[in-house]
C-alpha cells in the first residue's frame, strides 16, 4: 500500500479539522437558537444535569481536580469532588443562560425586591459614580458564576463600555455569539494585535474598558495565585500606563432560586515603582489578589477546568 506524502497528510488533517469545526459550529448555532424557545429556568436545570453527568468523564475534570487539590491542600478528596460538581453545575447554567442573554439581567431600581439581581446600596453608589464622574475607568472581572452579566449590567444602566473578548475558534459559532451579545452589550473588541490600541483609544475617549483577567497567558507577567507562580495578562496595567484612571473589580455570585448578586469593589490603587510610574507586574498582582479572594469565597462557581498553573 503506497504511503501518502507528508503534504497530502497535512492537507487531509486540515480538511478534517475544517469539516469537524463546521459540524461543531453548526451544532452550536443550532443549540443556541433552539434553546431560546424553551423556558430559561427549566433549560438551566437541564443543562446543569447534562454537564454534571458528562463533565466528570472529561479530561477537564482531571485538570480541575489537580488545580483544586493544589489550591486547597487542606480539603479532602470528597470536598474537592463536591466543589467540582458545583463547577459543572454552574457551567451548564451559564450555557443555558447565554441563549437567553436578553432576559438574564433583571434589575429594577424602583422595585429591587422584585428583581432577579441583588445589588447592595454601596454597589449602586459606586456604579453611579463611575458612570457619572466624566472619567474613563478600567474594570476587571473573572470567570465566576455567569461572567457575561457585568456587560449586560453596564448597558442596562447606561455605562458606556468597551469590552475585550476572545473569539471562538469556530467562525459560525463566533457569528451567533456576537449576534446574541450585541443585543445587550457595549462595544465588543476582539483580542488581537490591535486590541491594546483600540482599548487605549476607548479610554482616551472617556469610555470604560472591561476585561476578564483570570486565565493563564503565555508570555504574561509572573504572579502568585493560591501560593503558586503562574502568568497573567498585564494588559489592564499597561493600559493604565497610557491613561491613568480608576480601577474597579466586578464579580457576580450565583444565589439559590435562579438569582444573582453583583458586587463592585472600591477603587483599587495601582502599584507604582520608585519613579512613581505604574508597576505593571505589581498592579497585575494586586488585581490577581482580589480575584483569589473572590474564588476562595465561592470556589464552586469559578472555572477551574483550564490549566491555570503550567
Amino acid at each position: 500500500m503506497a504511503l501518502l506524502p507528508a503534504s497530502t497528510k497535512a492537507r487531509a488533517r486540515e480538511v478534517a479539522k475544517s469539516i469537524g469545526g463546521s459540524v461543531i459550529g453548526a451544532a452550536t448555532v443550532g443549540m443556541l437558537r433552539t434553546t431560546r424557545y424553551f423556558d430559561p429556568v427549566k433549560t438551566s436545570d437541564f443543562f446543569a444535569r447534562v454537564t454534571k453527568t458528562i463533565g466528570p468523564r472529561l479530561r477537564e475534570h482531571r485538570i480541575g481536580r489537580a488545580n483544586l487539590t493544589a489550591a486547597f491542600p487542606e480539603k479532602s478528596p470528597e470536598e474537592i469532588e463536591k466543589i467540582l460538581m458545583g463547577v459543572w453545575d454552574n457551567l451548564g447554567r451559564v450555557g443555558a443562560e447565554f441563549a437567553h442573554l436578553d432576559q438574564v439581567w433583571d434589575y429594577d431600581r424602583d422595585h429591587p425586591e422584585k428583581s432577579r439581581i441583588e445589588l447592595s446600596p454601596r454597589t449602586v453608589e459606586l456604579f453611579d459614580h463611575i458612570r457619572d464622574d466624566g472619567k474613563p475607568a478600567l474594570i476587571f472581572a473573572s470567570h465566576l458564576a455567569n461572567w457575561e452579566l457585568p456587560a449586560l449590567a453596564a448597558v442596562a444602566h447606561g455605562l458606556d463600555t468597551a469590552i475585550l473578548y476572545r473569539r471562538p475558534n469556530i467562525a459560525s459559532a463566533d457569528r451567533i455569539i456576537q449576534e446574541m451579545r450585541q443585543v445587550n452589550m457595549g462595544t465588543l473588541i476582539p483580542a488581537g494585535r490591535d486590541a491594546p490600541f483600540r482599548l487605549g483609544e476607548a479610554l482616551r475617549n472617556g469610555q470604560h474598558v472591561a476585561m476578564l483577567v483570570d486565565q493563564y497567558l503565555t508570555g504574561g507577567v509572573e504572579v502568585t495565585f493560591f501560593g503558586r507562580k503562574t502568568r497573567a495578562n498585564p494588559m489592564l496595567a499597561r493600559l493604565l500606563r497610557q491613561v491613568e484612571c480608576p480601577i474597579h473589580g466586578v464579580r457576580i455570585i450565583r444565589l439559590p432560586g435562579y438569582r444573582f448578586r453583583a458586587e463592585l469593589t472600591e477603587e483599587i490603587p495601582p502599584v507604582r515603582d520608585a519613579e512613581g510610574k505604574i508597576d505593571v507586574q505589581g498592579t497585575t498582582q494586586a488585581i490577581t489578589n482580589v480575584v483569589e479572594g473572590w474564588v476562595r469565597e465561592y470556589p464552586e462557581q469559578w472555572l477551574w477546568l483550564h490549566r491555570r498553573w503550567r
